[in-house]
């Protein structure tokens, strides 16, 4: 019993670092916060940017458990570029005066504001533009 759960948290270790390679991250700017929603685990990947040291959600799985949501994670991240669109949002934070670039990948407009909302409240941030990239 105890041989098998040192596999799962080996098993997780080893999808967490092949999603940080895959998008060629280290491991201080991704965080992986697990909460249960209605019976279900609730993975919110987080990237942060060491720039302007500002977290955003990078994608939210929902699974039966820890290992089936870092599965799905895995997937996503192995294919979302050709899945989703780019976007560039232009911000500030309130009371601030450098203007911050930042890029998400998302279904559409509002799908990338939540990501870049995501933990905060949205009074904190000025957001002056999103542009939809052109598809390269």
């Amino acid at each position: 019993m105890i041989e098998a759960l040192s596999d799962i948290h080996v098993e997780a270790a080893r999808m967490q670092q092949e999603i940080r390679d895959h998008l060629g991250l280290k491991s201080s700017d991704l965080v992986f916060e697990y909460s249960t929603v209605d019976g279900k685990v609730k993975l919110d990947l987080i990237t942060v940017n060491p720039r302007h040291n500002q977290a955003f959600l990078f994608k939210t799985v929902s699974a039966s458990d820890k290992s089936d949501a870092l599965k799905k994670l895995l997937e996503y991240v192995q294919s979302y570029k050709e899945k989703e669109n780019s976007y560039t949002i232009q911000w500030v934070v309130k009371g601030g005066k450098e203007l911050h670039t930042s890029y998400f990948k998302a279904a559409n407009i509002m799908d990338a504001l939540q990501k870049l909302y995501y933990g905060r409240d949205m009074n904190t941030i000025t957001v002056f533009s999103v542009v939809l990239n052109p598809i390269s």
